[in-house]
């Protein structure tokens, strides 16, 4: 066979050659060429690359497809246009959660036993054997689907646009409850909330706050915004972050320790688990509500991102009036014993 154009640049004109023709042997060659030369890819041939990839994905052959949806994970992480590449990659995301699910009831109805632990590669002719192909290789990819997902996730407005998160969450819960398997990256990406507001009330001074929360992972990345935001902001008294513990948890690389300001706790009373994530935090007359209260031990952590490749950001919008702060603080519960 003859290539055209040297490098990766040829390599997906390629692939895409292949996949739409169905040449499963010329797709197989360039997939390898693929592999081999996108470490030696220059910019231009990444931004070209990834969203011609993406628009393949659906075509080509179920066993590789998991690793191009990678390689255009990669090419978004180093600037190829995430909107344009996610419908691919997602749509893939979705075929294989619901293979796996397949492959799931399958592994259940012909024995049992422990599930094989999803690492990518080709499954084995056991797996083949008693789920069938595709399902196999949608139970043995899903780790790569959650790498190439969560590369389109870090974008806001690939979060924005994608109209089936729903499904893609009801799918992994499914999934994750059959089998046990934990895709942790890639709930949480799916969970993040953008330009969401976010009523604070800190129950030792009786104000209340009126913030705007996007691309926050979990609830320490929150946990420290929040404490950045009011104490450092010179609103309530508490231990402030310092600059940098702020600055790792909104877009600068890296991680500080750091030690928690608050007990956050929801409106019923019950703690909003730092490991968890904003979307937890109750939702009350459409607005999130969580309250602050003073920590009731020192709990520290490594202060960063959840997702090293997202922005996160809390704005403080304006400090609620004491009518407005009353009539928020009749939907909490009293504190709790924390002896009880």
């Amino acid at each position: 066979m003859i290539f055209g154009k040297a490098g990766f640049a040829g390599a997906v004109a390629d692939f895409e050659a292949a996949v739409t023709a169905r040449d499963a042997k010329r797709s197989g060659k360039a997939f390898a060429r693929l592999q081999e030369t996108f470490g030696q890819a220059r910019e231009s041939e990444l931004l070209d690359g990834g969203p011609r990839l993406a628009a393949v994905l659906e075509q080509a052959p179920p066993g590789p497809r998991a690793v191009v949806a990678v390689l255009v994970g990669a090419c978004v992480e180093r600037g190829a246009d995430a909107e344009r590449c996610a419908p691919g990659v997602l749509a893939g995301l979705r075929w294989a959660l619901g293979q796996a699910m397949v492959f799931s009831e399958a592994w259940a109805a012909t024995g049992g036993g422990a599930f094989p632990a999803p690492d990518g590669g080709e499954p084995g002719p056991e797996l083949v054997e008693r789920a069938g192909f595709d399902a196999a290789v949608g139970w043995w990819t899903l780790a790569q689907w959650e790498t190439a997902a969560v590369a389109m996730l870090n974008h806001p407005g690939v979060r924005r646009s994608a109209g089936p998160r729903g499904e893609v969450l009801r799918l992994l819960g499914a999934v994750e409850r059959v089998s046990g398997v934990e895709l942790k990256s890639l709930a949480h990406a799916l969970l993040v909330l953008d330009d969401e507001p976010l009523v604070a009330l800190h129950r030792t001074s009786g104000t209340g706050y009126l913030l705007r929360l996007s691309g926050i992972g979990d609830n320490f990345q929150l946990h420290t915004l929040l404490a950045a935001a009011l104490i450092g902001g010179g609103h309530v008294e508490g231990r402030a972050p310092s600059a940098q513990e702020a600055a790792v948890c909104r877009e600068t690389p890296g991680q500080v320790d750091t030690v928690g300001s608050f007990d956050l706790v929801a409106p019923d009373g019950e703690p909003v688990r730092n490991e968890g994530a904003p979307a937890d935090i109750p939702v009350v007359d459409g607005v999130r509500l969580l309250v602050l209260d003073e920590p009731s031990c020192r709990h520290s952590w490594s202060a960063g991102r959840f997702f090293p490749g997202m922005r996160g950001d809390v704005l403080l919008e304006r400090t609620l009036d004491p009518e407005e702060t009353e009539r928020w603080y009749a939907h909490v519960s009293p504190v709790k014993d924390a002896t009880g």
